[in-house]
């Protein structure tokens, strides 16, 4: 979820519905249900999509720090020749002088909050979404008479 989100074209893929958040709680609920022979609750998928709803932050962050130092350059010279050749929106090419002002950081720390708390929201109901499609039926009982 972190890594997907953090790279340039494919995070794109989160404005469909948050499809990499939703997508990271959907995985780490079946991943939990794997590993668990007894069917887990939709309270357990919840609370593993909210906890990979934090680490996909933690990871976006870390991955989305080196991209921007190697690509930043990159899109203001792209963004300044776009707005050189465009007439007449000496309107946007204010709007695109403050937003060169934002710093790399102030941009990082911006996007890890975003993640944060909207990756927290939606991995969740990822998870519990996941909890409810993955779940095993119930094992019988051991000592359960025949019938």
């Amino acid at each position: 979820m972190g890594v997907l989100s953090a790279l340039p074209i494919i995070s794109v893929g989160n404005t469909c519905c948050c499809l990499w958040v939703v997508g990271g709680g959907f995985v780490a609920a079946y991943l939990q249900q794997q590993m668990q022979d007894a069917p887990i609750s939709p309270a357990d998928g919840a609370l593993i999509g909210l906890l990979a709803g934090l680490a996909g932050a933690v990871v976006h962050l870390i991955i989305s720090v080196p991209i921007n130092l190697v690509l930043g350059p990159l899109e203001r010279e792209m963004m300044r020749r776009i707005v050189e050749n465009m007439a007449g929106a000496e309107g946007f090419r204010d709007y695109a002088d403050r937003a060169d002002m934002i710093s790399g950081p102030v941009k990082a720390i911006i996007g890890f909050v975003f993640m944060l708390f909207l990756g927290a929201i939606f991995s969740t109901v990822g998870g519990l979404i996941g909890a409810m499609v993955f779940r095993k039926t119930a094992p019988a009982p051991l000592n359960a008479p025949p019938l």
